[in-house]
């Protein structure tokens, strides 16, 4: 059963309080500037009071969700993409604290992995009317740990190769600004790309190979639409791990177009598993969960069925 089959069985109550809102202005490189004024009176409209959470940094829109969940909030929504999404996945996750995400941002994979519009009008009117209704639909998220005790939640897809590797690099760089700069680590990644070995235990069952792409997927996609775990969905209490054997720039410069559709399954160096647990460890990689910096491998990643409760 896929998100967009939920029916009436799997709805459940949204409880007594208000909405808290936060905001990233800066997403989707500022286009959708004049949405949040439209957000804040669509939800008012659906008969909550609404908090406009204040923040200036992301450690201030942190601390300011991790607040709204212990003032009572009946409710998170977000303004903004998948970074935003995730960084209040972090204080929602597990609390029976609704969420919805409002896809403002130039990657809104969460979103459209659990069946919100891709306008965000549109997705406005999906959660206000859910509100409303007082209605919430449980999904899953995952559940990143290293051995340190240190953890976080994701709700898309965990990055552990070469696109890792590409987001570390571009993090590094202070020139170029804006999108050159994760083209020019894309190059420089290509011109070093090298097999690493990884050492995989699904479910306890040992893989291990060496490759240059390893993804840890919840809902299908990452980077803005790319399928890299096409057949994730984040109802069925699983997770799909899909990975590149060791090829070369070319054959990867092949295979990567094939991302977009999700048609790269049928590479017969690309492998595609399915497990509760997943257990990756690689010297030398820091994962990135829902495109934001997470632990550095070894992690061991856990799906955690009915972890959220969205507003659809």
């Amino acid at each position: 059963m896929t998100v967009h089959d939920q029916g009436a069985a799997t709805e459940g109550g949204l409880a007594e309080g208000h909405l808290a809102v936060l905001a990233n202005p800066g997403a989707g490189r500022g286009r959708y500037r004049g949405l949040l004024p439209v957000v804040l009176d669509r939800l008012a409209a659906a008969g909550r009071p609404v908090e406009l959470l204040a923040a200036d940094t992301a450690a201030q829109a942190a601390a300011a969700c991790r607040a709204a969940v212990v003032d009572g909030a009946a409710a998170l929504v977000t303004v903004g993409g998948d970074g935003t999404v995730h960084l209040a996945l972090q204080a929602v996750a597990a609390t029976g604290v609704a969420f919805a995400p409002v896809p403002a941002g130039t990657g809104n994979d969460f979103a459209a992995g659990t069946g919100f519009p891709a306008d965000p009008i549109a997705a406005v009117e999906v959660i206000a009317a859910a509100v409303a209704a007082g209605r919430t639909r449980p999904v899953d998220l995952a559940r990143s740990t290293d051995p340190d005790g240190g953890s976080r939640w994701f709700g898309a897809v965990l990055a552990a190769g070469f696109d890792a590797l590409v987001n570390e690099r571009a993090n590094r760089m202070s020139w170029p600004r804006g999108p050159r700069r994760y083209d020019l680590a894309i190059l420089v990644e290509l011109a070093r790309l090298r097999p690493r070995y990884y050492a995989l235990r699904l479910d306890g069952v040992p893989h291990e190979f060496d490759g240059v792409l390893v993804a840890v997927g919840n809902c299908p996609s990452y980077g803005g639409g790319m399928r890299i775990c096409p057949d994730a969905d984040p109802t069925d209490g699983l997770l799909d791990v899909v990975y590149a054997g060791p090829v070369g720039r070319a054959t990867l410069a092949r295979i990567a177009p094939r991302v977009y559709r999700g048609t790269h399954l049928a590479h017969p160096m690309v492998h595609h598993h399915r497990a509760r647990t997943v257990e990756l460890s690689a010297e030398g990689i820091v994962g990135y969960a829902d495109g934001e910096r997470s632990l550095p491998l070894p992690v061991t990643v856990t799906a955690v069925p009915g972890a959220l409760r969205l507003l659809r």
